[in-house]
């Protein structure tokens, strides 16, 4: 029996995928490796209609999601102002970056469990000059899905470009860059695109990356990586085999329908998930199931179980799902829905949920 991840990433590959980490050793100084390069960072631009164009720069970088949007951070000024809205974990984390590299930021923070608070970014813009907007699209802390869309038009209505983790979202949910006024965005290999860990990028408007850098390291100075990107090198060391593994998911993903039809099966497992849990009294944490994205529900536990015990028997049936963080520690469990799981999966997990919570 193959276990599956049902955690917010690492997610379970094709082995399709497999298949392409087992591949020859490579230099990535060698013309193989650079060629290899330039078409992940073709297949990335690809993914959404508008960045085929040209415009956006993909820029690859060895490490994980948390890589990508601390080095997304290096486009912000080191005497600049930057507003931060949080509802979780990693909207909390983006200030914490931004504090350890010195930079003046102001946070609108709300309750875990609500929406980002879009009133107080509109009166906070109103009161202070910022230089961006910062924000988590899929917040995992909860699954939900945070309107971007409608931050977007607040912070460009005052003049201010907005930078987006979108680790969990990109290639599971639906991206408008221009509309809602995304100057880059940060995400992973290993989640949506169903990747292998290792790999992370950044999304960016080329004018972005033609600004003075506000790197406060030598490792995540996103405009470093670009400029040899765009020459066919780059800085330091991707993970060959993972990059290799990387665009083999990206040529599955096109293959399969591109982004729409992945968002579709996400929701049609996560519906599925939900419902089974909610009948067993799993019930849902946020106070509305659109308020979650596609990817990822956060359950209340029954009372009467515990989450250690829920994860015990969820893995010895060959599945690994995920604990609450912070104060829903032990009080929550999470379902992710990414990556490589068949009908007759979802038939033993629907099963094995019963089984533990029943």
């Amino acid at each position: 029996m193959v276990t599956k991840l049902l955690n917010p990433g690492p997610v379970s590959m094709t082995e399709r995928v497999h298949r392409a980490l087992d591949c020859e050793d490579v230099c990535h100084r060698e013309p193989e490796f650079k060629e290899l390069v330039g078409r992940v960072r073709e297949r990335i631009a690809g993914v959404y209609d508008e960045t085929k164009t040209g415009g956006w720069v993909p820029v690859l970088l060895g490490g994980s999601g948390t890589c990508a949007v601390e080095a997304m951070l290096s486009l912000v000024a080191k005497d600049s102002q930057t507003l931060v809205l949080a509802n979780g974990v990693y909207g909390e984390r983006i200030a914490a970056m931004l504090k350890a590299q010195g930079k003046a930021h102001d946070v609108v923070s709300s309750p875990w469990t609500s929406a980002i608070d879009l009133d107080a970014a509109e009166q906070a813009l109103a009161k202070r000059t910022y230089q961006h907007v910062i924000t988590v699209h899929h917040e995992t802390t909860t699954g939900r899905l945070n309107d971007i869309g409608a931050l977007g038009i607040i912070a460009e209505r005052h003049g201010v470009p907005m930078l987006v983790d979108a680790v969990s979202s990109f290639a599971g949910e639906e991206l408008k860059l221009a509309e809602w006024n995304i100057e880059a965005l940060a995400a992973t290999a290993n989640k949506c695109v169903h990747g292998a860990p290792g790999v992370a990028f950044v999304l960016a408007k080329a004018d972005a990356l033609e600004r003075p850098s506000g790197a406060t390291s030598v490792y995540l100075d996103l405009s470093r990586h670009a400029a040899d990107q765009a020459k066919g090198s780059t800085p330091f060391t991707l993970p060959t085999h993972v990059t290799r593994a990387f665009d083999e998911a990206l040529a599955e993903l096109a293959d399969e329908g591109g982004w729409q039809a992945r968002l579709a099966t996400y929701r049609a497992r996560s519906q599925r998930v939900r419902g089974v849990c909610v009948e067993l009294s799993a019930h849902l944490l946020l106070d509305r199931e659109d308020a979650y994205g596609a990817t990822l529900t956060s359950f209340r536990l029954p009372t009467g179980k515990t989450y250690d015990a829920l994860h015990s028997a969820l893995k010895r049936d060959g599945f690994v799902i995920y604990a609450g963080q912070g104060s829903f520690d032990g009080a929550i469990f999470r379902i992710a829905v990414m990556g490589d799981l068949s009908g007759s999966d979802l038939d033993r997990l629907c099963t094995a949920l019963r089984s533990a919570l029943g």
